[in-house]
């Protein structure tokens, strides 16, 4: 805290419902010695070794870094390959699984259409054989029967 000969104090107001003050400070002292003061930072000779070492190091964690993000790149571009090849792989194997399908439901059609012909052809050859029947039904009959209108 400041000494007394750093700060006066001025009594401004007083009033019922309190006082106030007006506090000044003195200037600060030319010798620019605070309470505080923070050491001069020491200047070290760095040599010319020295020096090198620290670009070489610097230089060594940047080919690191580089390295690291080099690989984590190729990593990531191996895993896209990945997923590209199993989604082709996925697509094919769906093509082929539609191709599949389609291929026996034209089969079951072809089936079908096949039954439903013999079953037709089946259906007319009894009609046939029904309408043959009925003709020789009536050529055995007696033609003067069909005839006769007297």
């Amino acid at each position: 805290m400041a000494s007394s000969e750093d700060m006066q104090v001025k009594e401004l107001d007083k009033r019922a419902s309190g006082q106030a003050f007006e506090v000044i400070l003195a200037a600060p002292a030319p010798d620019g010695k605070g309470e505080f003061p923070l050491p001069a930072p020491k200047k070290k000779d760095v040599s010319l070794e020295e020096i090198q070492r620290k670009l070489e190091a610097a230089e060594e964690r940047r080919k690191n870094h580089e390295a690291e993000v080099l690989k984590h790149l190729a990593e990531k571009r191996e895993h896209e390959k990945e997923v590209q090849q199993k989604a082709a792989e996925e697509n094919n194997n769906f093509s082929k699984m539609a191709e599949e399908k389609l291929q026996q439901k034209m089969e079951a059609n072809k089936e079908n259409r096949t039954a439903i012909m013999a079953a037709m052809n089946e259906k007319f050859k009894e009609k046939d054989k029904k309408l043959e029947e009925v003709r020789k039904n009536k050529e055995t009959k007696d033609p003067s029967e069909g005839t006769s209108e007297d």
